[in-house]
């Protein structure tokens, strides 16, 4: 199977990819327990060692980076940048605190000596979503690799050149081979995956259908899972609101990532005496944003990340003003 990855901007391709086979798919689950059974025994001092490099090449080609991210789902380079900062973060904060957050707790009871030991897992395998593809990689991979566990990663398929690159980063980093690995598979593959031997948790990030269809193959399974779905987050607005901070505060809260957030503010409750003032400065603050080429530096709002998605979204636009709804700004579709 190929899988391509369309810039949503210009439309371009930006890579092409090739599905493993079974027995290749069967190689890396076996790889990912081997090297556990080696990781697992590498003291914390040497984890952090790993995976503070890792944070230092984040770093030294965030622009590299960056522009991968733009090019495959098409967030602004500004934001893109952002991302990959917070993901030297990410991999600097675990390697300074996981081993106390992991520190056998003793226990007072009353028995001879009671405590809490966190030992490795195993093998977790990440499925992750394309709104943010390093970041949602990294938050998995940090505390999973320092914790002593190994990860296997099924990345979007939109995305697939940041998952390369992020597989290259943590080998450049010098992690031994196999405790972390890209899957370059169909999502029918799922089952297979999960299913395996080596494989003692999964972790998803996705939609609500995706979470449940996880979840179940996970439950029949015996497999330990950790879901993050969508929401609906709701804005509110009350009286006494200083009514251009809420404006201020809702621009980056709708409109970060150009809108593709789960827990982005999705719905905006308006107290009757605000609600005109709210609303015209809002529509205002938005029609100023500017958009375009999100690999310009000025761009604030790119492009959505799939042509399917942008169809989906206009389509729930004019349903909704067939409903209804009163169109303030846009609704005008080109490409993604």
């Amino acid at each position: 199977m190929e899988f391509k990855s369309i810039n949503p901007y210009s439309g371009e391709t930006v890579g092409t990819y090739h599905a493993i086979n079974s027995s290749e798919l069967e190689s890396k689950l076996e790889k990912a327990q081997t090297a556990f059974e080696t990781w697992r025994k590498v003291p914390f001092a040497d984890r952090a060692k790993l995976m503070k490099k890792v944070g230092q090449l984040l770093r030294d080609d965030v622009e590299e980076y960056a522009r991968m991210i733009t090019l495959e789902m098409g967030k602004p380079i500004i934001e893109s940048r952002a991302e990959i900062n917070k993901c030297a973060w990410v991999c600097d904060y675990y390697a300074d605190n996981a081993e106390d957050f992991l520190k056998p707790e003793v226990v007072k009871t009353d028995a001879q000596k009671s405590f809490v030991r966190h030992d490795p897992i195993g093998c977790v395998f990440a499925i992750m979503p394309w709104n943010f593809p390093f970041w949602q990689v990294f938050r998995f991979a940090a505390p999973t690799l320092m914790a002593g566990s190994t990860g296997l990663l099924k990345h979007a398929p939109n995305v697939f050149g940041c998952a390369f690159q992020i597989e290259e980063i943590f080998a450049n980093a010098g992690f031994p081979e196999g405790v972390f690995q890209n899957l370059i598979i169909h999502h029918d593959q799922t089952e297979k995956v999960i299913s395996h031997n080596s494989i003692k948790a999964v972790t998803l990030t996705g939609s609500e259908q995706a979470g449940s269809a996880v979840a179940e193959i996970a439950g029949r399974h015996i497999k330990k899972s950790l879901l993050e779905l969508g929401g609906n987050n709701a804005f509110i607005v009350w009286e006494d609101a200083d009514i251009d901070k809420a404006v201020e505060t809702a621009l980056v809260a709708r409109m970060l990532n150009c809108g593709q957030s789960c827990i982005a503010a999705k719905r905006f409750i308006l107290v009757d005496a605000v609600y005109d003032e709210f609303v015209e400065k809002f529509t205002k603050a938005v029609a100023e944003l500017p958009a375009g080429d999100p690999l310009d530096e000025g761009t604030k709002v790119g492009p959505l990340a799939r042509k399917d998605l942008a169809d989906q979204l206009q389509s729930q636009v004019q349903h909704s003003i067939k409903q209804g709804a009163k169109l303030l700004l846009g609704g005008n579709q080109k490409g993604c």
